[in-house]
C-alpha cells in the first residue's frame, strides 16, 4: 500500500467518524429506533391511528374524574371564604359598635373608621353588594337605626345544602 491509500483510509474513517457523532447531536433518535415494528410500511414513522385512540379513551377517563372533583373544591374554597368574609365584617360591627358606643351605619363607615381595610368581595356572587340588615342601636338614646348584621345575596345552597342567604 502506498502512503496516499492509507491517508485516504483515514480522511474517511474520520469523515464517516465525524458525520456520525454530528447526526447524533443532533437527533437523539434515528427515525429506524421511533418506527413501529409492526408497520407495514418500513420507513413511516409516528402512530397508528388505534393507538391514538387508545390515548385519547384514557385522557378522556381521567378528565372525567379529575373535572368534577376541581369543582367541587373550587366550591368549598369559595364558600369558606364567604363565611370568613362575614365573620371579619360582623367583627368588624362589634369592635366598631364597642368602641364608638353605637353600631354603624353601613359596612362603608366600617371601612372609613379603618375597622375594614376594604368593602369584602362576596365570593359566590363576584361583587362587593351585601344584604346590610338594620335594626334599631339599643346603646342610642334616640332609637336610632344602624347595621345589626351582614348576609349575603347569594342564591342557592352551599355542598352541605344551606342557603347562602342563612350563613
Amino acid at each position: 500500500m502506498s502512503g496516499k491509500s492509507i491517508w485516504e483510509l483515514g480522511m474517511r474513517i474520520w469523515d464517516l467518524r465525524e458525520r456520525h457523532v454530528g447526526d447524533r447531536s443532533r437527533s437523539f433518535f434515528t427515525s429506524r429506533e421511533i418506527a413501529n415494528p409492526k408497520s407495514h410500511f418500513p420507513n413511516q414513522t409516528g402512530f397508528s391511528l388505534l393507538e391514538l385512540m387508545i390515548a385519547m379513551f384514557i385522557m378522556i377517563i381521567l378528565l372525567s374524574v379529575a373535572f368534577p372533583t376541581y369543582q367541587r373544591s373550587v366550591q368549598h374554597a369559595r364558600e369558606t371564604v364567604l363565611k370568613e368574609n362575614l365573620w371579619q365584617m360582623r367583627r368588624g360591627i362589634d369592635q366598631f359598635t364597642a368602641d364608638k358606643g353605637r353600631t354603624p351605619k353601613s359596612i362603608d363607615e366600617l371601612v372609613e373608621g379603618k375597622y375594614l381595610r376594604e368593602k369584602p368581595r362576596d365570593p359566590i356572587t363576584e361583587k362587593d353588594e351585601w344584604n346590610e340588615i338594620q335594626g334599631e342601636d339599643p346603646l342610642s338614646p334616640d332609637g336610632e337605626q344602624g347595621l345589626k348584621d351582614v348576609k349575603s345575596l347569594a342564591e342557592g345552597e352551599d355542598l352541605d345544602g344551606k342557603s347562602y342567604q342563612e350563613y
